[in-house]
């Protein structure tokens, strides 16, 4: 590879049953319409949301927190590097180096939800004993951005010159088919109801659906690297957004459906021209032939073919499967995901 551009493509069809795990603000699983019909959806917001908890509890990787009260999250910093400091004068402290770098704040909390790292917050406290200046303050929110910042982007209405940009990019999952939204009516019994009392202590409906998904989502590797200083570390940063895309799940309503499934295909591409989304495969959704999951998978990998019309072949795939499929011949089938997350690993290193 003699390109700059170094792009990952991630591919997963997954079935989910029964469930809701994404909801609307009148409780019914999202949709779309895609191709006249009308489709499950997730938000990407929502698996984005379930993939930084995941780096959270399976990664040493440092993880930003996005809060309101994140002036108080510097407060607490302020305090253990200075213990003669009161709380009420650390979040004074904090509060006026916010406001240095022209955040909006109010009552110790900023106005809007701030995404900051760790090891931002620390230099901020850092600042703010030391009394450092409107530019400094600002190019430590600038530098050393938390891998799940650099990743998902950093939104700041009171001063574009904080934000930063998105890595990567995931797209809204939808069904490979169409769907019909159902109803569940349930009724609970009250334990302690006299017993010539035969009616119920509780009585409701949920709306749910069933769906095979094709969910899609890409990484700037070339622009990682710039974020986060080091080849190495925005190598070990896709790997664990890979894993998380692939192993973490929203949790609307788990407790009532229990909806814990695992993809039955993943594929990644690496593209030096530009990413590419294959929802297109389900543009004409998919009939059920012994259920959704093979032809879904089907109908991906003969979507990549023909998007080679268009742009360049894949310097590299690869794929795990769980499923029974016609095997493609132009991609490399891994018998797990630590091997898929292994190979990816030694091309980056030696292509990035």
């Amino acid at each position: 590879m003699t390109d700059d551009r170094f792009f990952l493509d991630i591919h997963v069809v997954q079935t989910l049953p029964p469930s809701n795990v994404n909801r609307d603000d009148t409780g019914s699983p999202k949709t779309a319409v895609y191709g006249g019909v009308n489709r499950a959806r997730v938000s990407s917001q929502a698996w984005k949301r379930a993939m930084r908890r995941f780096f959270l509890s399976e990664s040493e990787e440092e993880v930003g927190i996005r809060s309101k009260d994140v002036i108080r999250y510097v407060a607490d910093r302020i305090v253990e590097k200075d213990p003669a400091c009161s709380e009420e004068k650390a979040l004074e402290l904090a509060e006026k180096t916010f406001t240095k770098a022209k955040i909006g704040v109010k009552d110790h909390k900023t106005k809007a939800l701030f995404f900051l790292g760790k090891k931002q917050a620390d230099q901020l406290a850092d600042a703010a004993l030391n009394n450092k200046s409107e530019e400094e303050v600002k190019t430590i929110l600038r530098d050393n951005p938390a891998v799940d910042i650099a990743l998902f982007g950093r939104m700041v209405a009171d001063d574009s010159s904080l934000n930063e940009d998105a890595a990567a990019q995931v797209a809204h999952a939808i069904s490979t088919h169409e769907v019909q939204t159902e109803f569940d009516f349930y009724t609970a019994v009250d334990d302690l109801a006299p017993e010539d009392n035969a009616g119920a202590g509780m009585l409701g409906s949920v709306e749910y659906n069933s769906s095979t998904l094709y969910r899609y989502a890409n990484i700037s590797m070339h622009e990682l690297v710039k974020q986060l200083g080091s080849k190495e570390r925005a190598i070990a940063a896709a790997k664990l957004f890979i894993k998380a895309f692939a192993i973490s799940m929203p949790t609307g309503k788990s407790n009532t459906f229990a909806n814990q499934t695992l993809p039955q295909f993943l594929m990644i591409n690496i593209r030096t021209d530009r990413p590419v989304n294959l929802v297109t495969a389900f543009e004409n959704p998919v009939k059920p032939r012994r259920g959704y999951v093979a032809p879904s998978i089907q109908r991906l990998l003969e979507e990549e073919v023909k998007a080679e019309k268009f742009v360049e072949k894949p310097e590299k795939s690869l794929y795990l499967v769980g499923a029974e499929i016609e095997k493609p011949e132009w991609a490399t089938e891994e018998a797990s995901m630590h091997a898929l997350l292994e190979d990816f690993e030694s091309f980056a290193s030696d292509n990035l």
